[in-house]
Formats: structure tokens, sequence, C-alpha cells
């Protein structure tokens, strides 16, 4: 009996092909890293070159004694505003996912899990007109009330604003536009969670709740944290929506519901710079170096965290 010794056809792409295949895209991918490096290298090159004549421009140029009494009212503004932020989004939209995941039917999991897609590319200026026009007016009697019950503390010493324009609204209409960037991130990891150690945590007698505690929660940490990060990013970097909604004066203080209010980087620059010239836009630079910087160290530390989570949760 003769054998034959012609190959069998099954169906998959030759060895040389596939190599092939996977040199151009790890090739694609190589370039697209060393252009992203490159991109930011080039950001920071030049925000430091036309940023450096602030450090040393004149106080009458500046507007302020120095450069650092000119950006830090701008930066704590900056900071409050992303932190409020994220602590009203953070909750949110790990709650969201929890319920598209693993408590609402599926019917009903999918539309809201778009709803809250769609959220995400709503423009920002629409969020800040709606902050302004609707969400803003509307707060304005829950601030008299904290005025008038909660004075004694620092956050609502007031007078409140009757026009609701308070870092605590731009602060909301931010977690709005951070909850759907973490809402979806969580949701695909916890969907991701593996099955079989769900379902052995049920076996064992543990309600639901207490299975999401024991199995998703800690499957999903580094990417509950990643996804936490981003929406901070988000919130650090937003302009328009920040400049329509709050009536800012530049001041440092955490009273949360009067007139008196911090502004932002973002939104500063996005004010200031049309009528902006010489000095005084380098001025407007320097600030825009010190977000990137503060963008990039909140960015930085988010990974790490989440690499740190990866490799622990690997042992």
């Amino acid at each position: 009996m003769t054998t034959s010794t012609t190959p069998e056809v099954t169906g998959q792409a030759p060895t040389g092909a596939r190599r092939k295949g996977d040199l151009v895209f790890a090739s694609l991918a190589r370039a697209a890293g060393v252009l992203i490096v490159l991109a930011l290298a080039g950001v920071a090159v030049f925000l430091t070159l036309e940023g450096v004549p602030a450090v040393t421009a004149p106080a009458e140029r500046i507007g302020a004694d120095n450069i650092v009494v000119y950006v830090w009212p701008l930066l704590f503004g900056t900071l409050l505003a992303a932190t409020l932020a994220i602590a009203v989004a953070a909750p949110l939209s790990i709650a969201l996912a929890l319920v598209i995941s693993h408590y609402a039917p599926r019917r009903l999991a999918k539309p809201i899990g778009y709803l809250i897609d769609l959220l995400a590319a709503v423009p920002s200026v629409v969020y800040g007109l709606w902050g302004i026009e609707f969400f803003g007016p509307r707060l304005a009697p829950a601030y008299a009330w904290l005025g008038e019950h909660l004075s004694w503390l620092p956050f609502f010493e007031g007078p409140a604003t009757s026009t609701g324009r308070t870092i605590l609204t731009a602060a909301l209409v931010l977690a709005i536009m951070a909850l759907p960037i973490i809402t979806a991130i969580c949701r695909e990891i916890f969907a991701q969670t593996p099955v079989l150690h769900q379902e052995a945590a049920l076996a064992l007698g543990a309600t639901r709740w207490e299975m999401i505690r024991m199995t998703v929660f800690p499957y999903g940490r580094s990417g509950i944290v990643s996804a936490v990060m981003l929406g901070l990013g988000r919130a650090l970097g937003e302009t328009m929506a920040v400049a329509m909604v709050l009536s800012a004066t530049g001041v440092v203080t955490v009273n949360l519901i009067s007139s008196v209010n911090p502004s932002t980087i973002a939104a500063n620059i996005a004010l200031s710079f049309p009528e902006a010239s010489g000095i005084k836009v380098n001025v407007l630079i320097f600030s825009g170096l010190v977000l990137f910087l503060v963008t990039f160290a909140v960015n930085f530390l988010g990974r790490w965290i989440a690499a740190r989570g990866r490799v622990e949760g690997g042992r």
C-alpha cells in the first residue's frame, strides 16, 4: 500500500503567511507607540520652551506677584473640581456597571448600557449649556438650604448664590461627563470575571453581593483603578463646560456654594487666550504646562497602580 505524502488541507494559513501578518501588526503597533511618545515629547518641549519666559516675567505683566502666585489658585480650583467630580462619579459608575453586568435583566441591561455610552458622545458645550441654563438654577434652592442649615461647615458657609454657578455645580457636571467613561470600562471588566469563580462562591452559600465582593471586585481591582484615573483625567482637562458653568473669581476657597469660586487652568486658558498677547501668552502656556504635568502624573499613577494590582492578582 502506498502512503500519500501530500499534506492535508487543514484550512489554516501557512506558517510563513501567519508570521508575516504578525510582523506587520507588530510593526504597526510599534510605530503607533513611537508616534504617541514623539507627540507627547513635542507637546512637552513646546510648553516648556514657551512657558519658561513667564518664570522671569515682571509682576505687572503676569498680573500677580510671580508665576507661582498666578498659577496656584488655578491649580487649586482644577484639583478641587476634579476631586469632587470623581468622588461623585466613581461610586455611581461602579454601581451602574454592576447593575448592567450582574443585576439587571439582559433585555434591560443592553439599553441602559447604550444610553450611558451615548453620554460620552455629547459635546462639552452641550453639557455647559445644560449646566448653566437648567442644572445650576435648580440647584440654587439646595444651596440656600445648605447655607442656612450647614453654614458652620467651611464648605457651605455661603452666602449661597442664587444662580447656581458654583464650583460644586461645575464638579457635578464634570461627574456626569466622566460617568460614561468609568462605567463602560468597569462594565467590561466585571463581565470578564471568570464564571467558575462566581458559581463557586454562590455554591458555597454566598449571596449575590457577597459573591461580587469576593470574586468580581478582587478580579477587577486594577481595572477599576484605571477607569477612575481615566475619568479623573477627563475631569482635569475639561474646558468649555467648566468655563460656561463656573462663575470664577480666581481665589482659593473651599466654599462650594457661593458666587466667589476658584477657576481652573483649562477654563482660564479658554477665557483668557483670545485677548492675550506678548508675555501673557507665555503665562497661559506655563499654566498649560502645569496642567500637562498634573495630568501626566495622574495617568502614570493610575497605570502603576493597575500594573501592581495585576502582578499581585497573578501571584
